[in-house]
């Protein structure tokens, strides 16, 4: 797998719920005009609620000196559960770290759902990636209205599951899908093709200092709000696992559209459990394919993390 081509600039639509991991990502999305075209951001309830998530998607879009970008706020409980959040991970504001000022950019018009479906139908088919970086309700309400757009989509690359590594909000789910699995088992169902970034991807990406000093001398504005974000996003994990850092789920998927080949996994059947009460919410991967089930997705398993950790250094330093 190449790197992307400068010629080919990718249609995205970034589906998020900010998060300092989701900020990294969008920044990282944010510093590669020439090969993203961000069709818009739409939001979703998932680390903290929603009216905390569309704030911290506008001011992140105002840092990285993009208020023109189309902001959607979109579903603000999963499909058949009470929300669950992760104040306790991201603090009180989802952003903690940073002193951050109030957005003075507003949100689009509409809601998210009708942005996905009226996007997809609008662009030519097979044009527009859908990066989930979230729940992933929005993607499946989306589904549920109008389930001829399924086929129109280029990819979906999402950040969510996990297999080998198990879970991290419980011992078999990891957060994104544990907090509507109902709509990841209907997006995973549909039929769209789905690259996978599961924690057992995300946890070999970790915020060691010295990574997080490379940030810190880029200097820039963008830059010393996502130290500062790290430093504190950071605490929580380094605490949990250990380790000198945190994992940084989000940017992967971006990493993925720019460095696909900074990566490798393979084709699985993916189910997901939505009754069970012991292990709902689990990614259950068939990653030596002892079943006959269909292969749903590209689930991937390793990473060149230096490699990822300097992209995103180099396009977050893009940022002015």
């Amino acid at each position: 797998m190449n790197e992307l081509r400068k010629s080919e600039r990718r249609k995205i639509i970034i589906d998020t719920d900010p998060g300092q991991d989701d900020a990294a990502a969008i920044m990282m999305a944010f510093g590669s005009p020439d090969e993203l075209d961000i069709l818009g951001l739409t939001v979703v309830a998932g680390n903290v609620p929603l009216a905390m998530t569309e704030r911290n998607a506008r001011l992140l879009a105002e840092l990285c000196g993009r208020p023109d970008i189309a902001i959607y706020a979109g579903a603000d409980a999963p499909l058949k559960r009470p929300l669950v959040t992760a104040e306790h991970v991201h603090g009180k504001t989802g952003l903690d770290g940073p002193d951050w000022p109030e957005p003075q950019m507003q949100l689009a018009p509409g809601h998210a759902v009708d942005f996905i479906v009226e996007t997809l139908k609008r662009e030519a088919p097979g044009t527009v990636t859908l990066c989930t970086l979230g729940p992933l309700t929005n993607i499946a309400l989306a589904f549920q209205k109008a389930p001829e757009i399924v086929p129109l989509i280029r990819e979906i690359v999402m950040m969510g599951g996990g297999f080998f590594e198990g879970g991290n909000i419980t011992p078999t789910a990891e957060f994104n899908v544990f907090v509507d699995p109902e709509a990841a088992d209907i997006v995973f169902r549909a039929g769209a093709p789905i690259v996978m970034m599961p924690l057992d991807v995300t946890h070999k990406v970790l915020t060691h200092k010295a990574r997080v000093e490379k940030l810190r001398a880029l200097g820039t504005k963008p830059a010393q709000a996502m130290v500062a974000m790290l430093q504190f996003f950071e605490r929580f994990d380094a605490e949990k696992y250990g380790s000198d850092g945190a994992p940084l789920h989000d940017p992967t998927v971006i990493a993925y559209l720019l460095r696909p080949d900074l990566f490798k996994g393979r084709r699985c059947n993916v189910e997901v459990e939505v009754t069970s009460p012991l292990t709902v919410g689990m990614t259950v991967v068939d990653w030596w394919q002892v079943t006959d089930r269909k292969h749903n997705a590209l689930v991937m398993r390793d990473i060149d993390d230096d490699g990822f950790f300097a992209l995103l250094t180099e396009r977050i330093g893009r940022l002015q």
